[in-house]
This record gives C-alpha cells, sequence and structure tokens, in this order.
C-alpha cells in the first residue's frame, strides 16, 4: 500500500510542477519556477520509491498516463485551455489503459 503512496505523491507532484512551470513564464517568475523545481524534485524521489516495488514500465505508464489527464484538468480549470472531442477520447483511453493495467496486469504489485 505505501507503494501506492508513493506513486500517488509522484503524480501529484509531478503535475504541480508541470502546472507551475507554464505559470513561471519561462522561468521569470520566481515562486512558480522554485515550485516547479521542487514539485520535479519530489516528483522524482517518490517514483524512484515507486520502483522497489512496481516494475519501471508499468510505474511510467501509470505516472505519465494519470499525469496527462491530470495536466490537461488542471490546464483546462487554472489556464482556460480547451479540450476538443480527441483530446477528451484519448484521456478516456489513457483511464481505460491504466484502469486494465491496475485490475487485470500481473506485472502491477497488489
Amino acid at each position: 500500500m505505501k507503494t501506492w503512496l508513493f506513486l500517488a505523491v509522484a503524480i501529484v507532484s509531478e503535475v504541480i510542477a508541470t502546472s507551475s512551470l507554464k505559470a513561471s513564464d519561462g522561468f521569470t517568475r520566481l515562486g512558480p519556477s522554485l515550485l516547479t523545481g521542487a514539485g520535479y524534485v519530489l516528483a522524482f524521489y517518490m517514483l524512484s520509491l515507486t520502483l522497489r516495488q512496481i516494475p519501471v514500465g508499468v510505474a511510467y505508464a501509470l505516472w505519465s498516463g494519470v499525469g496527462i489527464v491530470l495536466v490537461s484538468i488542471v490546464g483546462w480549470v487554472l489556464y482556460g485551455q480547451k479540450l476538443d472531442a480527441p483530446a477528451m477520447i484519448g484521456m478516456g483511453l489513457i483511464i481505460v489503459g491504466v484502469l486494465v493495467m491496475n485490475l487485470m496486469s500481473k506485472s502491477v504489485a497488489h
């Protein structure tokens, strides 16, 4: 269970860092720039702890897939970035892929 907490923290940290990267305006704004750096450091550290139990391909697929969906939602909510139908369908497929990996794969640590 601790491994999944590490992965969740890694994902949330990466989403915060990526969202802050947009807000940093090319690293010209100090606060968002610092949050970007700290978020990525924490994200990669927590991902490294995750890799003790979950195979790297599976962990990275989950981390990046869930991250893509969450960053897209943050971009829509905070930055008014529109999501068209193909983007929504693609994110739906990512979510389905994450569910299939978690519920059916023997590669995922349960």
